[in-house]
């Protein structure tokens, strides 16, 4: 739609919105961040707030087309930062065993590592804007 009417559905863009915030919060669910099992209505303790665009001004008409290979690098490094925090959700599990406590650096590590996976699967799939993200994962 954005490449042939220069157009972003607004139904699309909620529906996208609304399942990357199911997926966050399955995400945090599955790496030990909260407790509580992923609501499919709720936002519970992920908040994922994404701005719909203004196509005409803030989305190139074309890049919608090669955007996703353009993400392929950061793809590759996210690989190693997935299989890394598999390992360090793995030792937090254990210090959470022990200690009653999840571990801030791991916390942290995980969290990041959240973060830059949905930047940037919004950018490769047109969720954003061309320029800086302008959404928040709080």
């Amino acid at each position: 739609m954005i490449v042939f009417r220069q157009r972003y559905p607004r139904w699309w863009f909620d529906f996208t919105r609304e399942l990357a915030r199911f997926g966050n919060r399955v995400a945090a669910y599955f790496s030990l961040l909260t407790d509580q099992y992923p609501s499919t209505v709720e936002e519970q303790s992920v908040h994922l707030e994404l701005d719909y665009p203004d196509v005409e001004a803030d989305l190139n008409r074309w890049l919608p087309l090669f955007k996703w290979l353009l993400a392929i690098p950061h793809y590759i490094v996210l690989l190693f930062l997935y299989v890394a925090g598999f390992f360090v959700v793995l030792a937090a599990w254990f210090a959470i065993l022990a200690t009653g406590r999840y571990p801030r650096a791991f916390f942290n590590y995980v969290v990041g590592v959240q973060r830059y996976g949905l930047r940037v699967w919004a950018y490769a799939f047109a969720m954003v804007t061309d320029r800086y993200p302008p959404f928040s994962l709080a």
